[in-house]
């Protein structure tokens, strides 16, 4: 599962061990890599839509440029043939962007080289569809998915908060716990007096354990009652 274009070097890795050590034909090869990589794309901001230079890869991994490039190639003839005429398109979808620094788009290789594409969110998904990769929902509109994302709440809720979890089951029960959808009974609640002052036990007396993690296996005492930015 490509997370975002950080690990997209999987797809021509994966060609390079197949076609040239196991010795598989390209097509076969490529057919393998397609069926097992898949693409979430968790946001359209540049950090996670990396364009990396020619020039780093031509002098550090000359063999995957190589593979790219070939990747590239018949992925251009194949909208070459389905849209006969439209270069612009073809500059567009390109794996390779020319320019004073040529560069590899790489979330054109992770669309290009995985059986799915997904956003993680209904209306991220649809910008992902609609806007970003427009081009590519034209070619193969069935690639694309949604997963939104959310916690798993016998992870997130029972394991990592179980006051919380028993404070939420005191006042809806537990139906919650296989059908998320059911915390919304929580909403006519937000005022009530008695669950505002469960719920700040609760925090109180998880920042009491994690003061106490902390002085025990880190020696750092922090004041409880202060307030907590904790980023992890």
């Amino acid at each position: 599962q490509l997370n975002d274009t950080h690990p997209a070097l999987a797809i021509p890795e994966l060609m390079r061990i197949l076609v040239d050590v196991e010795k598989v034909d390209w097509d076969k090869a490529w057919e393998i890599t397609k069926k097992t990589c898949a693409y979430t794309n968790h946001t359209v901001l540049p950090e996670a839509l990396e364009r990396w230079p020619v020039s780093m890869f031509e002098s550090l991994l000359p063999r995957h440029l190589e593979i790219i490039y070939a990747i590239n190639q018949r992925h251009l003839d194949h909208v070459a043939a389905l849209f006969p005429g439209d270069v612009d398109r073809l500059r567009r979808m390109s794996v390779i962007e020319e320019g004073d620094c040529k560069r590899i788009n790489m979330a054109h290789l992770c669309v290009i080289g995985s059986h799915a594409v997904n956003g993680v969110a209904r209306i991220h998904s649809e910008i992902v569809k609609q806007s970003v990769f427009k081009d590519f929902y034209e070619l193969e509109p069935e690639k694309f998915q949604n997963k939104t994302n959310g916690i798993t709440p016998r992870r997130w809720l029972l394991l990592c908060n179980p006051g919380l979890a028993d404070t939420i089951v005191e006042k809806i029960g537990e139906g919650f716990l296989t059908d998320l959808s059911q915390l919304k009974k929580l909403l006519p609640l937000v005022d009530d007096e008695a669950l505002i002052r469960d719920v700040a036990k609760v925090k109180q007396e998880n920042k009491l354990k994690f003061s106490a993690f902390l002085e025990k296996e880190y020696k750092v005492k922090i004041n409880p009652s202060s307030m907590f930015d904790v980023h992890v």
